[in-house]
Formats: structure tokens, C-alpha cells, sequence
């Protein structure tokens, strides 16, 4: 008898593998599953999504409702390479998405999108039941290595699990590993010398949405470390000269300063860093004043009443504002009205370091858009995807970083998705070698030991 057909390949025989369970890649495996992929996500953490449910600790932020022009400039140099990502998956399309998981969104007052229970645990347990319907398995514990070459010349992924290394082969591969910020939650960078070796260019990894060191006198610190200083604002030069002033609030930590109105402006500040030993920035202490009423205040006759009593009645200047003044101005400067009166409105503060990148929120640098077609796949290594924050791009908190991480996802996904397509129609009108970094044939992948989901 005649030997059998070998049937032609389809997307539904096809394999993906992506690695990283975070939202990019869950993202890119939704994208690939709904195009009747085969997909197996892995990572080298015990669950799915540890950063993303340590991100809505605080209130699960996702996106930001402002209009897409302001949006879209919150990505500084790299808008115009997220702006495409944007245009697949954007702010509306991650609320309508988020809705059709059956949970609820707000717009609250800062414009910030919330779920409305503002937890992030729900949202993750209603996506991850909807992927594995869709037929996406996971494997845990599972940390990519690298590659290694088959008998027959293919490359494979290799993996070290708890029984040991493995390796895997598959048509495609999504990337979605993360950035070098908190590595315990499975963002390690460990990635990049493993892509820096197969050419490809990452630019280098720097922290962002970060706090900064200053050199704080050990009474300020004992007694104000923790305290949030509000109604403030921060002004900076940044390097090529441009004047940046952004009102919001900040804490006082042990080691300098942190919180939400320095992570917005912790990229120039950074670079500052990175030309000179020291950055310093001004605080405006009374925002809401012109410095002619702060000025009018200060200097008004105060009579018997100390400095400190005579700050606080006319300008509500106390606690730690108050003790930031004695912390960074001469003692002279606290007895010269006009000096003083300046002061408050641009109180110079000398910052010295950025926060190890390890504690940061999040990461700039990693794999260069040039390096990468349109569809997040690789130059130098064809059918090779990456998303996320492993990405060369930065922005601020505010559902930004989330937005484009979903966004990226979404468009590696459908890119790997293509990238089958492409390999299901060759393989089924001929048997010549397929132009692939990954595993493609048949024999290899019957011939790696299978991995159960857990």
C-alpha cells in the first residue's frame, strides 16, 4: 500500500510558544489563540501575572481617558513608534475589552480608568479562565535559557524547570519578558544577553518612574521620612535647555524623594544624571500663588510672631514644607525676606542618584524598534516576536505603561499569528527549508520531551 499522506499544515497544527505571563504575553497568546493557534506560554515564576497584580495594590490602574494627542505624548522620544501600537489597541479598545471580561470601569477625577472593584485579581481570574477556553496552556517554573541546536540543525528553546532542563520547539515565539525592575516578581533582564548574542540591539536598560537620593541631614531624616508633601510642584531644566514644571504631590523617603509627581518627571531628571554628579531641581512649596502674593506675604511685618508661625498664618507653610527650607537653604537666606520669598517658589533640591533599578516601577531601554518590522518581529531572528516592557520605550504611570504593554501584545500576537500563516502555506506547497530561527519541522518537536501544563 501506498504510504499515507502526511496532511498539510494549518494554523490549528501550528505552534507558539510565548515567554512571559505578564500582560503583554498573555496578550500575545489571546491574539494567536483567536487565529485557532496552538499556544503554550511559559514562566519562570509560580503563578501567572505577579507584577500585574502587585501594579493594583494600590488600585488597579489601566489606562487614562485623555484626549490621544495627550496620550500619546506621554512616550516622549519613542510616541511615534507607539503610536501604531496605539492605533491596533488603544485606550477605548482596553476599556471595551475590559468590559467584555464582564468587569466594570470609572473614569476617576484625575482621568485615570479604574475597574470599578479597582482590583486587579478579578480582572486576571476572568482572563486566564477565557484564555484557557480558548485552548492556551501554561507552564510554570518553566525559565527560558536560550537555544541550543537539534540533531538536524534546528534551533529549540531551552528551558529549566524543577525536573530539570527541557527543550521545546515551535513555529514562533513571542518574547514578553520584562524589563530589570523588580526582579523577585520575575523582571530580571536575564534576557538580554541571550538576544545581544543572536544580534540582536538592545539599547541599555535604565531606571524609570523612579525616586532619587539626596542628602538629607540625619534629623530631617529621622523625623520626615514618609511624609507626603502636597500641593507642590516640581520644576527642571532639562538637558537640551527645556523648562519643565509639573504640580502634584511627593514623599519625603528615607533616602530622598519618590512618589507620583517625580516619577512624571524622573526621565529628564535621569538624564540630567547620566552628563553630570548631581541634578538639582526646584520645588514650588505654594503653587497655587504668584511668587508677587508669596513675595507680598513674606515680607508683610510679622511682630512678635517666630518665622515658622508667620509661614503657616499666611501661606499654610508647615511641617515638612516648612522643614524643607531649614533642610536646603543657608541659614542667612532664612532671614533674608526677598531670598526667602524666592525660595518657596523654586526651592533648589540637589538630587544625587536614581533608586537601584531593581525597586524601580519600570524600565527604559531594551530591544530597539529599528531592530524590528512593524509587527514586533525580530530582523535577526525571523519568527521571533517581542512585547512589552522588554521594549525601548518609557512613559509615566497613569495607565500608560499598562496601555502600551497590552497594545504590544496585541500587535506581536496577530504578527505571529501572520508569520504561521505564511508557514502553513509554504509547508503545504513545498518541502524546501523554511527561513526560520525556530523549530519548524515535524521531527524535532515529536522528538523534545513533553512538557504537561500545570
Amino acid at each position: 500500500m501506498p504510504p499515507a499522506e502526511t496532511p498539510a499544515p494549518t494554523l490549528a497544527t501550528a505552534q507558539a510558544v510565548v515567554i512571559g505571563a505578564g500582560p503583554a504575553g498573555l496578550m500575545a497568546a489571546e491574539a494567536l489563540a483567536a487565529r485557532g493557534v496552538q499556544v503554550d506560554v511559559y514562566d519562570a515564576m509560580p503563578s501567572v501575572g505577579r507584577k500585574f497584580l502587585m501594579a493594583g495594590k494600590g488600585g488597579m490602574n489601566l489606562t487614562h481617558a485623555e484626549p490621544e494627542p495627550a496620550f500619546l505624548g506621554r512616550y516622549g522620544t519613542r510616541a511615534d513608534r507607539i503610536a501604531p501600537l496605539l492605533a491596533e489597541f488603544g485606550p477605548q479598545a482596553l476599556r471595551d475589552w475590559v468590559h467584555a471580561l464582564g468587569i466594570d470601569t470609572f473614569v476617576g477625577s484625575s482621568g485615570r480608568v479604574f475597574p470599578t472593584d479597582m482590583k486587579a485579581a478579578p480582572l486576571l481570574r476572568a482572563w486566564l479562565h477565557r484564555l484557557r477556553e480558548s485552548g492556551v496552556r501554561f507552564h510554570m517554573r518553566h525559565r527560558w535559557l536560550g537555544w541550543t541546536e537539534a540533531s538536524d540543525g534546528e534551533t529549540v528553546l531551552r528551558f529549566a524547570t524543577p525536573q530539570g532542563e527541557t527543550a521545546v520547539a515551535a513555529q514562533a515565539v513571542v518574547l514578553a519578558l520584562g524589563g530589570a525592575s523588580w526582579a523577585r516578581l520575575g523582571s530580571d533582564a536575564a534576557w538580554v544577553p541571550l538576544l545581544a548574542a543572536r544580534g540582536v540591539d538592545v539599547a541599555p536598560l535604565k531606571p524609570t518612574n523612579c525616586g532619587f537620593d539626596a542628602d538629607w541631614s540625619e534629623v530631617f531624616r529621622t523625623r520626615f521620612a514618609g511624609e507626603p508633601l502636597k500641593s507642590v510642584a516640581i520644576a527642571v531644566t532639562t538637558a537640551d535647555g527645556q523648562e519643565l514644571y509639573r504640580q502634584g504631590e511627593f514623599v519625603v523617603s528615607a533616602t530622598g524623594i519618590e512618589g507620583s509627581l517625580v516619577y512624571a518627571l524622573s526621565a529628564p531628571i535621569r538624564d540630567l544624571l547620566e552628563h553630570t554628579d548631581a541634578a538639582t531641581i526646584r520645588l514650588d512649596l505654594a503653587p497655587g500663588l504668584s511668587a508677587e502674593r508669596v513675595a507680598a506675604e513674606v515680607c508683610r511685618p510679622r511682630g512678635a510672631r517666630s518665622l515658622s508661625s508667620h509661614l503657616q498664618s499666611r501661606l499654610g507653610i508647615t511641617g515638612v514644607k516648612a522643614a524643607l527650607l531649614r533642610e536646603c537653604l543657608p541659614k542667612e537666606t532664612m532671614h533674608d525676606t526677598e531670598a526667602l520669598a524666592a525660595a518657596i517658589k523654586a526651592l533648589p533640591l540637589r538630587l544625587l542618584r536614581a533608586r537601584p533599578i531593581d525597586e524601580v516601577i519600570s524600565t527604559a531601554g531594551g530591544v530597539t524598534f529599528e531592530s524590528m518590522s512593524k509587527d514586533l518581529m525580530l530582523g535577526a531572528l525571523p519568527g521571533v516576536f517581542c512585547a512589552g516592557e522588554m521594549l525601548d520605550w518609557e512613559a509615566p504611570t497613569g495607565g500608560y505603561l499598562l496601555t502600551a504593554c497590552f497594545a504590544s501584545g496585541r500587535v506581536a500576537g496577530a504578527g505571529a499569528a501572520d508569520f504561521l500563516a505564511g508557514w502553513a502555506a509554504r509547508k503545504s506547497g513545498a518541502q524546501a527549508p523554511l527561513p526560520l530561527t525556530m523549530a519548524s519541522a515535524t521531527a524535532s518537536a515529536t522528538s523534545m520531551p513533553s512538557i504537561a501544563a500545570e
